[in-house]
C-alpha cells in the first residue's frame, strides 16, 4: 500500500486556464491528485461557469470539468494582484494557461518571467494553432482548429457538405496531449532539476489524429485524395454504419475477418469470389458489399440477433447509441465511464469518468467543483502564508472577488 492518495499527489499545479482544452488538463491532474488552483479573472471567472445546463446559477458543465479545483479568484491587473500570482508561481510544480499567445505575457506572467521566479516551472501553454506560425495570432477554438487540420472535410456525404461532430474531441484530446507532455517534462525535471514551455495546440493535436490519410496522400504522389465518404470509409471495406432491423450498426471486417463474415451472414461463397477477395476488390465493389450486409442485417430477427452472430464470429461490430442509451449502458456503468457524482447544485448526477486506471490507485478521489473565489482565504493562507486581515484587505480593494455562495 502507498501512503499517497493518488500518482500525482503532493504535486501543486496554477491553473489559468478556462472552458476545456486547458480544463481537461487540470482535471485530470486533480483526479489523479494533483492540487489545482483555478485562477479566475474578475467578475465572472471561468467563462465554462456560464454554458449550459444551468441550475441555480451553476453550471453542469462547469462541474464536469472543474471539480477537485480551488477556485482564486483574483485581478492580476492590479499589482497587488500581480504580486501575488508571482508569490504563488513560486510555490508551484506547473502553470497551466490557455489564452491567446501573447496575452500571459500581457499580463505580466510570460515564460520568461516565471522562468526566473521558478526554474522547476513546468509551464504549459495551450492555444488553437501554437505559440508560433503564420495562424498563430488568429482568434480560434476547437472547430476552426479541426477544420484548418483537415478532419472536418474528412466527415460527411461524399460530394456534398462537410459535417462536424457534437463534441469537444479537440478541446480534450489537446487536454490529454498537455497531460501527456507535462507528465514527461516532471519526470524530465526529476532528473535535471530543470522546468520547461511546453507548446500545446488543437491544430497540432487534431493533425496527430490522421491514421492513413496523410500518409496516403504523400505516399500515392497525391494520386490518393482522402476525403468524406458518406457512412463507409474512403479506402477500406467494409468499414462504416450499416442500416439493420432498429438502427444503425457499425461493422467493421478486415482481410482477416472478411471469411467469417461471409459465414455468419450464411454467404460463404463471398469469401472466395474474385470481386470481393481481398480490400482493393471489395473497395472497388463497395456497392455491393454494402448491400449484400444490409440486406442480411434486414433478415435477421433483430439487431440484437445479428449482433450476437457477428459477435460468436468475432466481426467488431457495434450498435450506435444515443446519449441516453450510452450513459445507461451496463458496461459503461461497471467501469465507472459513466461516474454518478454529488454536487451542491444539481444533487446526484451523471458525468463522464475518470478514463485513467491505475493498479496502485484502484478507488476514485471525491472531489467537488468550487463556488467562484471559494478558496481565497485557503490559498493565500496555507500556500503563501497571508494573514486573514490581508485576505480581507484584498478583497476590500478590489483584488480578490468571491461569489456570495462562496
Amino acid at each position: 500500500m502507498t501512503d499517497f492518495a493518488h500518482v500525482l499527489d503532493g504535486y501543486r499545479v496554477l491553473d489559468f486556464s478556462q472552458v476545456l482544452a486547458g480544463p481537461t488538463t487540470t482535471r485530470l491532474m486533480a483526479e489523479m491528485g494533483a492540487e489545482v488552483i483555478k485562477v479566475e479573472l474578475p467578475p465572472t471567472g471561468d467563462f465554462g461557469r456560464r454554458l449550459p445546463h444551468l441550475r441555480d446559477g451553476q453550471s453542469a458543465y462547469f462541474v464536469q470539468q472543474n471539480r477537485g479545483k480551488k477556485s482564486l479568484c483574483i485581478d492580476p491587473r492590479t499589482p497587488e494582484g500581480l504580486d501575488t500570482l508571482k508569490a504563488l508561481v513560486a510555490e508551484v510544480d506547473v502553470l497551466v494557461q490557455n489564452f491567446a499567445p501573447g496575452v500571459i505575457g500581457r499580463l505580466g506572467l510570460g515564460w520568461d518571467v516565471v522562468r526566473e521566479i521558478n526554474p522547476r516551472l513546468v509551464m504549459c501553454s495551450i492555444s488553437a494553432m501554437g505559440q508560433t506560425g503564420p495562424l498563430a495570432d488568429l482568434a480560434g477554438y476547437d472547430y476552426i482548429a479541426q477544420a484548418y487540420a483537415g478532419v472536418t472535410d474528412m466527415i460527411g456525404e461524399a460530394g456534398g457538405s462537410p459535417y462536424f461532430p457534437m463534441i469537444g474531441i479537440g478541446d480534450v484530446s489537446t487536454g490529454v496531449h498537455g497531460m501527456a507532455a507535462i507528465a514527461c517534462a516532471l519526470l524530465h525535471r526529476e532528473r535535471t532539476g530543470r522546468g520547461q514551455h511546453l507548446d500545446i495546440a488543437l491544430l497540432d493535436s487534431y493533425f496527430h489524429c490522421h491514421d492513413t490519410t496523410v500518409g496516403a496522400y504523400s505516399a500515392s504522389g497525391g494520386e490518393v485524395r482522402p476525403t468524406r465518404s458518406g457512412r463507409h470509409h474512403y479506402s477500406m471495406c467494409p468499414i462504416g454504419l450499416f442500416k439493420g432491423r432498429e438502427r444503425y450498426l457499425f461493422v467493421l471486417a478486415l482481410d482477416h475477418q472478411w471469411p467469417a463474415l461471409c459465414e455468419a451472414m450464411g454467404r460463404p461463397e463471398m469469401a472466395t469470389d474474385p470481386r470481393f477477395a481481398d480490400n482493393a476488390a471489395r473497395f472497388a465493389h463497395q456497392t455491393e458489399v454494402v448491400e449484400a450486409i444490409e440486406s442480411w442485417l434486414a433478415s435477421c430477427p433483430s439487431d440484437d440477433e445479428a449482433m450476437r452472430l457477428l459477435e460468436k464470429a468475432r466481426i467488431p461490430v457495434a450498435p450506435v447509441l444515443s446519449v441516453a442509451e450510452a450513459v445507461e449502458h451496463p458496461h459503461l456503468r461497471e467501469r465507472r465511464t459513466v461516474r454518478t457524482v454529488h454536487d451542491r447544485h444539481f444533487g446526484q448526477l451523471d458525468l463522464p469518468g475518470m478514463p485513467l486506471r491505475f493498479s496502485e490507485f484502484p478507488g476514485e478521489l471525491e472531489l467537488h467543483s468550487a463556488e467562484l473565489g471559494e478558496h481565497n482565504h485557503e490559498v493565500l493562507r496555507s500556500v503563501l502564508g497571508y494573514s486573514p486581515e490581508r485576505v480581507r484587505e484584498l478583497e476590500e480593494a478590489g483584488v480578490l472577488r468571491r461569489s456570495e455562495e462562496s
